[in-house]
Parts: C-alpha cells; structure tokens; sequence
C-alpha cells in the first residue's frame, strides 16, 4: 500500500502537466505526414480523427489510400478500436524496460518527424490518451502527440495496434505481480 502513494502521485504529477502544456493546440498534433512506402501525404489531424469517427474520406485521404492500394475501411478500427487501461499501472509498465521495448515498437509507426524523443512523445500520449476515460485508441495518441506534426507510417499502423493490445496485457501481467 506505501507502495502505490508515490506511484499514484507521480501519475498525478504527469496527468497535470500532460493537460496543462499539451491541452493547448501549440502542445498537440496539429498535422499527420502519412506515409505508404514511398508516398507521404500531410493531412491535417482534424482530416484523420473525420475519417476515423464517421469514415467520411477527405480528398486527399481518399487519394492517398489509393494510390497506397490501401482500403479505408481496414485502416479504420486500427484507428478507432480502444484499449483499456488503468493509468496508474500504465505509468509503471511505461516507465519500465517492458515498457520501453513496447514505446519503441509504437514509435516504428508513429514518431516525430525528427525521430528524437519518440519514446518520451509517445508516453506523454499513452498516459494523457488514458487519462481521460481510461482507454486508449490510437487515433486518441496522435491528437493528443506533444509535437505539431506527428509522423503515421501506415504500413505499420496494424503493427502499432498490436503494441497496443500488448501494452494492455502487460499491464494486466504486471498485475499479477
């Protein structure tokens, strides 16, 4: 029980300054490179979470899913499909070498554009993404990605959501602990 105080107030720590720095659109994605091979599209974040809630494809998306050879509506539920988590245990898994390995998969398909902090990025989504209704999709993560341009290789979305359901059951395992 002493245990978890310092565990639940450093989450606590992290969930206010999540919201506070990146609840402002200066602190979240604004725009999506989206990348199939070797095209690359930026679309706005706003465009992606449209087609992600109603399946409704801008211009340029439907374009670019078909010059990709890619059906929308494949991609939709990796997008739109939550995890459940618990945002206390997530900071513990997240923060862990379990967790690391996991913030490193998720970055081959969502990172900075710079690829530097991809790790930290990522964590600062998962755990503000959790916080809020203690789930996790990943169209949650890259609205609430810390950076205005948050790079998508869609090739790999499939694979991230993968990570995604491991982290939920790694944190169930790390549980059971």
């Amino acid at each position: 029980m002493r245990y978890q105080f310092p565990v639940l107030r450093r989450v606590l720590v992290i969930v206010s300054t999540c919201t506070f720095f990146f609840s402002t659109p200066a602190f979240a994605a604004e725009r999506v490179v989206l990348r199939y091979g070797i095209l690359r599209e930026s679309i706005s974040v706003e465009e992606l979470s449209t087609f992600a809630k109603t399946g409704e494809l801008s211009r340029s998306l439907r374009v670019n899913f078909a010059l990709a050879r890619q059906d929308p509506q494949a991609i939709r539920p990796y997008l739109t499909t939550p995890v459940q988590v618990n945002v206390v245990t997530l900071d513990r898994v997240l923060n862990s070498p379990v967790g690391n390995l996991i913030l490193d998969e998720l970055s081959q398909a969502i990172h900075t554009p710079s690829r530097t902090a991809d790790r930290q990025a990522l964590r600062a989504a998962l755990i503000l993404s959790a916080s809020e209704d203690g789930q996790i999709t990943l169209m949650e993560v890259i609205e609430n990605y810390p950076t205005s341009d948050v790079e998508i290789d869609g090739d790999r979305l499939g694979n991230a959501y993968r990570q995604l359901r491991r982290l939920q059951t790694g944190i169930q395992d790390f549980l059971k602990f």
